[in-house]
């Protein structure tokens, strides 16, 4: 590119960045070690999630299976279609995720199967109680060990507050320095001057001068500690970073959020600008995965998919909302017609539900940002909303099946 993204300073503390965490090899390394089910199964026995896992391992032999449905129905898939994989999002921690596996079960011999989506998205505040009190790593357990989810995605808010002594460290690993307020309780958070609104730094959208750093040390700390292995990255500095940062990690693994607005070809081919200037040697990107914008249309979505493959960049999908609760965009918001328009093309895509398409309670935002407590206490309901999910997912894939388009669920549903 004519400018160079990144700086020899920027370099300079994002290598930093890397040793203090033990370098690209030892945090792959641990990310893969901690990805096993034996080795997160004995830290949750020790954290007192033993029992709940337990359940989780005898719910999921009860869950629907989609063979048994293609089977009896005869289904016959067409090869000029796209593969369709189903997306959910809201599986906010240990117990909303349990709760969804209940719900899943009792659909088992019905009319109406659950099945469990192929990737899951979380958007629960990457604190130091949750990433290291067990119920992230029960989360991802019941998710990609025992549902077998292909991906699970974490959300690392920036504005999060963390130890004091923290923020003094980076400052001295990578020789920057942050603005930051006392919040009490010897923790600090970064001052957010663009925050006008409760969700204004929805995703660390708000990354101004260098706090791409604390965003890239929380994505290790958490990796590192649990196995998590995908993150929410809605921050053009923070993919301009992660991009070279994450070139010798390929445990580490990014999905871009439609809040970047990735709404036309324009942006997308800057998008992939960024990607092949920090590409991997075999051709990969810690960006796994693009989320197209809500407001293209199903042609541009198949524009995109050719640049895509035109460009040699290997291994990313591309996503799509099909409905979206109120407060992310327009009401009413349905994409499924537009969804069958890509499949039907030959076109390959990740079909993401925001939403069931209905007026739920707690199918808002309001789940994302509740306290730890309040998600606790409310567990059940947005459980069921996750299920409801996953269920308006189901629907869509088995009317696909109808038509001869593949969908793709979680490794439990086969």
């Amino acid at each position: 590119m004519h400018f160079k993204l990144l700086s020899e300073a920027d370099l300079k503390a994002m290598d930093a960045l890397l040793e203090f965490h033990g370098g690209p090899k030892a945090i792959n390394d641990t990310i893969v070690k901690m990805r096993e089910f034996n080795v997160r199964k004995k830290i949750l026995a020790d954290k007192g999630f033993g029992e709940m896992i337990e359940n989780a391992e005898n719910l999921v032999k009860k869950f629907p299976k989609l063979p048994e449905y293609e089977k009896k129905w005869n289904i016959k898939y067409n090869e000029n279609f796209g593969k369709a994989t189903a997306q959910v999002s809201g599986w906010q921690g240990a117990k909303v995720t349990h709760q969804a596996m209940k719900r899943i079960v009792a659909t088992a011999g019905t009319k109406e199967p659950c099945f469990v989506p192929s990737e899951f998205i979380s958007v629960v505040a990457l604190t130091d109680n949750y990433i290291y009190n067990g119920d992230l790593m029960a989360t991802l357990a019941m998710s990609e060990n025992i549902m077998q989810c292909s991906k699970f995605c974490s959300t690392n808010l920036i504005g999060i507050p963390m130890p004091e002594t923290r923020f003094e460290q980076l400052e001295k690993v990578t020789g920057k320095k942050f603005e930051r307020n006392d919040v009490g309780n010897a923790l600090s958070a970064l001052i957010l001057k663009n925050q006008g609104t409760f969700f204004g730094n929805f995703g660390g959208i708000e990354v101004a001068n260098d706090n791409h750093l604390v965003y890239l040390d929380g994505i290790t700390r958490t990796a590192k500690a649990n196995g998590a292995d995908f993150f929410l990255n809605p921050s053009w500095s923070t993919i301009v970073a992660v991009c070279y940062y994450g070139r010798d990690i390929p445990a580490l693994n990014i999905k871009v959020s439609m809040l970047l607005a990735t709404q036309n070809l324009m942006q997308f081919r800057m998008l992939l600008n960024i990607i092949k200037e920090y590409i991997r040697e075999d051709g990969t990107s810690p960006i796994y995965e693009i989320n197209i914008g809500n407001g293209a249309t199903p042609e541009t979505f198949i524009q995109a998919a050719r640049e895509l493959k035109a460009s040699g960049i290997k291994g990313i999908s591309l996503a799509a909302h099909i409905y979206i609760n109120p407060d992310l965009g327009m009401a009413g918001f349905n994409w499924t017609d537009n969804m069958y328009k890509v499949l039907e093309s030959g076109t390959d895509m990740t079909y993401k539900y925001e939403s069931d398409g209905t007026a739920r309670e707690l199918d808002t935002m309001e789940a994302y940002f509740m306290s730890e407590a309040d998600r606790d206490a409310n567990a059940t309901k947005i459980g069921d909303v996750i299920f409801y999910k996953s269920l308006q997912a189901s629907r869509d894939g088995i009317n696909m099946m109808k038509k001869g388009i593949k969908p793709i669920f979680g490794g439990a549903s086969y």
